[in-house]
């Protein structure tokens, strides 16, 4: 047998090797979803239990759909929002000179480095005075002006989008913003999904922020829409376990969609001229 075809089988005994250990939590989550809280301390669940449709029920108490909604309506906006918002911060910042650009790109970046906890308070106080607490507005808002967002189109769009073409556009008579979302915005697709699917991620697994800002049940996330089986008196692990499996299902939608961009984003942003 040739030593390349040995190697080829090898690398791939490898890969598959890899992505059954990666796979394997999402296949014990999925099980684990079918059994009732006491039975999953005992050992192991790598067969199906029979307790599904008892957690099923456990979600509907919650009203889970409403939950799943809100998810979806906010996680949903704060990847459009972000992505339109770091785009056009980072293309005007990376193609176009003006006065106090590097303080405006060092104040930028110097945001990155603030932990969020320690401006919970001060949050927490701006959204009551904006009257926006029990609305979903902070959990869309703020979380546009994203650093890291900015950062990342900067970098991109230095290499992505040669000056010539901008130029060309120009003197074709094509205004500001036709430049941007007809010429610019085309080159930055790798960059804008990979960024979306990062705030998207980074909006449905907020916890904390809901907690803070949100009393109304109407209004909870799915994170705060799982903390309700659990209580003082009873955790329900196993519905826990069912919500997150059904959680989890838009994440994996959108990274098996769109992953051709993001390997293309990632791979393209760690590349420089």
């Amino acid at each position: 047998m040739p030593k390349r075809k040995v190697t080829r089988i090898i690398m791939i005994c490898v890969i598959g090797i890899i992505c059954l250990i990666a796979l394997f939590p999402f296949y014990m989550m999925i099980m684990m979803g079918s059994y009732k809280t006491t039975e999953l301390y005992k050992g192991l669940k790598l067969l199906p239990g029979n307790y599904l449709l008892e957690n099923i029920k456990s979600l509907t108490q919650i009203r889970f759909p409403l939950y799943y909604f809100n998810s979806l309506l906010v996680a949903g906006s704060v990847s459009i929002l972000t992505v339109l918002v770091c785009a056009m911060t980072g293309y005007g910042i990376s193609k176009y000179n003006f006065k106090g650009k590097e303080i405006l790109t060092a104040i930028i970046m110097m945001t990155m480095m603030i932990p969020t906890q320690l401006s919970l308070v001060g949050f927490a106080k701006e959204m009551v005075l904006l009257r926006w607490n029990n609305t979903l507005l902070p959990l869309m808002i703020p979380p546009v002006a994203n650093a890291f967002g900015v950062f990342w189109m900067i970098n991109y769009t230095k290499a992505a989008i040669p000056d010539a073409v901008i130029e060309s556009a120009k003197l074709d008579g094509c205004g500001e913003l036709g430049v941007f979302f007809r010429i610019a915005l085309p080159f930055m697709k790798p960059a804008c999904v990979t960024l979306a699917l990062i705030a998207f991620l980074t909006s449905w697994n907020s916890f904390l922020i809901p907690l803070i800002v949100i009393s109304k049940e109407a209004l909870y996330t799915l994170p705060l829409g799982i903390k309700q089986l659990a209580n003082q008196f009873r955790t329900d692990i196993g519905g826990q376990i069912l919500a997150l499996t059904v959680a989890t299902i838009p994440i994996l939608f959108f990274f098996g969609y769109f992953s051709d961009n993001l390997i293309a984003g990632l791979a393209s942003a760690a590349v420089k001229e």
